[in-house]
């Protein structure tokens, strides 16, 4: 499905509200300049630029990401809706494609094992749906994060992740959630 701008950004705030415990809390004009919104803002400003085919408007909305945020996402990179980026500082989102619904702390950097200047999607990590990074994970290379996983803080991912696991460690280990491995504690 293609979502509009306004589309995107309306579900972007409503998983960003319901996250904090106010999940009907309108959207307002200044609501885009607040320091866990404005990122996602000018995230989506630039996919939608570079979707129309404004290449230059697109990068000039990545860049002052960059220079406002110190977030580095290129304006080519499908994110699904529900994007929520707590505290974009440092943070690197060099992926193949990510998901719906993904949560994605600071200081994370999602991208290839060696430098990639062209951009090439199959040296890159896919995200799925419902994915949280933690502070400072880095996922790199052409591997896969399953929906519903969760990466641990300072994890260095360099496999696949299955669905609903949990990446800890560096390099990172993957730790089962289901209730088979909860119910024997």
């Amino acid at each position: 499905m293609t979502y509009t701008l306004k589309q995107y950004l309306d579900a972007d705030w409503h998983r960003l509200c319901s996250l904090v415990g106010a999940p009907h809390m309108p959207r307002r004009w200044n609501s885009h300049f607040g320091p866990r919104f404005a990122p996602v803002t000018l995230v989506r400003c630039a996919q939608t630029a570079h979707g129309r085919g404004w290449r230059r408007l697109a990068k000039l909305f990545s860049l002052a990401n960059f220079m406002l945020f110190n977030i580095e996402v290129p304006a080519r990179l499908p994110i699904g809706p529900g994007l929520v980026i707590p505290h974009p500082q440092g943070t690197v989102l060099g992926a193949s494609s990510i998901g719906a619904n993904a949560t994605i702390f600071h200081q994370v950097t999602l991208g290839g094992r060696v430098a990639d200047f062209e951009y090439d999607p199959s040296r890159r990590p896919v995200v799925g749906d419902s994915v949280t990074l933690s502070v400072g994970a880095k996922i790199l290379g052409p591997l896969h994060l399953g929906d519903g996983c969760v990466v641990g803080a300072n994890a260095v991912v360099l496999e696949d992740v299955p669905p609903g696991a949990l990446a800890i460690g560096v390099p990172a280990k993957i730790r089962r959630q289901d209730s088979e491995e909860n119910s024997h504690e």
